[in-house]
């Protein structure tokens, strides 16, 4: 039994790591600020603000209440786990490895929040999918990127709007934009920014040759706070033009189409997605402040070319993760050496564990020093 009194100390001292990494005290604060909003007398006024602060609370309440069940439930192990050592009975072992194996496994969906504690990793995204280097091979590949992040969107029931699609001549894409909306949307999606590259036999080759083609794919999160992003009009050049791709009354008859340059960083955003050009235009300016607030953040100047659209070099050596679809089958993520060969169904959306290997590799750099919380990459 003192096996299992350790196991549960162990777990206790974990889920107190875990509480600190995601700031439950502050969280306990902000749910108690909100409540407070919601019982003034005004607080359905602002319908809009209403239902965000109402889903912000119930979000944070949830995750609270995760820690205090966890905490009573290896508590309650613990104390009669103590108790049977006390009194020398074992008769109870049984019934506490199952209840631990239980709380074990709901810690473990905790730790995946662990790795999901990221300034955005709670906002929506906005993705971003350019065709680079292989002609018509690379804008069917952009197709196909499109539809796995479509499909693991649809699995964990995200909301997607399509914001600007570029057809290609021949066939696929040249470019895609998506606004993802749910809960962590870029905490989960951002594992997917970089150049994706695809070895396969070409459907477009009539010798049947295997061809390699790249696309770049960008993750932005879509920040609500931008206040402070001032856009002079000096600054911006907006056109509008007419929609392409499918539509239907007036989207694809009138100039209903905005693509904004911000001239000091040369961020380029484009939106077609509504049949307003008032609409579009508004989305555009969110997604551009979105743009330059992180544009602001970033150090490196090669995440800022991303953003500036620039980083087009979807080519070779550049790539963050590799398909092979001939002469073997294979998905490899070159940042964290994951390999799986069940490609078909990554490119169905499949892509938890893709995901998940490349959030346990960044989040040693938030976890405590010298904490085995840590998940092992």
């Amino acid at each position: 039994m003192q096996d299992l009194i350790d196991k549960i100390k162990t777990l206790q001292n974990k889920l107190s790591e875990a509480s600190e990494l995601l700031n439950l005290n502050q969280k306990k604060q902000k749910i108690l600020a909100l409540e407070d909003q919601m019982n003034e007398s005004d607080f359905w006024a602002n319908q809009n603000r209403a239902k965000k602060i109402s889903q912000e609370l119930a979000e944070l309440k949830t995750e609270a209440e995760e820690f205090i069940q966890l905490e009573k439930s290896l508590s309650e192990n613990l104390a009669v786990a103590e108790e049977s050592v006390r009194t020398n009975d074992e008769s109870l072992r049984n019934e506490i490895e199952e209840k631990l194996k239980q709380t074990e496994q709901k810690f473990k969906n905790l730790e995946f929040k662990i790795m999901l504690s990221g300034k955005y990793d709670e906002h929506n995204a906005v993705v971003a999918i350019h065709a680079g280097a292989g002609g018509v091979d690379a804008q069917d590949w952009a197709e196909m990127l499109e539809r796995m992040i479509l499909r693991y969107s649809e699995k964990k029931k995200f909301k997607v709007n399509i914001l600007d699609r570029q057809i290609g001549n021949e066939a696929g894409l040249k470019s895609t934009v998506l606004e993802i909306q749910g809960a962590y949307a870029y905490g989960y999606l951002k594992s997917e920014a970089g150049v994706h590259r695809l070895v396969r036999i070409s459907p477009f080759d009539a010798e049947n040759m295997r061809h390699t083609s790249f696309v770049l794919i960008e993750v932005l999160p879509e920040i609500e706070d931008l206040a402070e992003i001032e856009l002079k009009l000096e600054d911006l050049i907006i056109d509008t033009f007419r929609s392409s791709g499918k539509g239907g009354q007036g989207v694809n008859t009138t100039d209903s189409a905005v693509r904004v340059r911000h001239k000091p960083t040369g961020i380029m955003v484009t939106c077609q997605n509504e049949r307003s050009q008032l609409q579009n235009k508004e989305t555009a300016l969110r997604i551009l402040k979105s743009k330059i607030k992180k544009y602001n953040e970033e150090e490196k100047e090669e995440e800022r070319q991303k953003l500036r659209g620039e980083f087009s070099e979807a080519t070779w050596g550049n790539q963050a993760r590799s398909y092979v679809l001939q002469p073997y089958k294979m998905v490899k993520d070159h940042r964290t050496d994951y390999e799986t060969s069940e490609v078909e169904a990554v490119l169905n959306g499949e892509i938890d564990e893709l995901i998940e290997s490349y959030l346990k590799k960044e989040i040693k750099k938030y976890a405590v020093q010298d904490s085995d919380l840590r998940p092992s990459a």
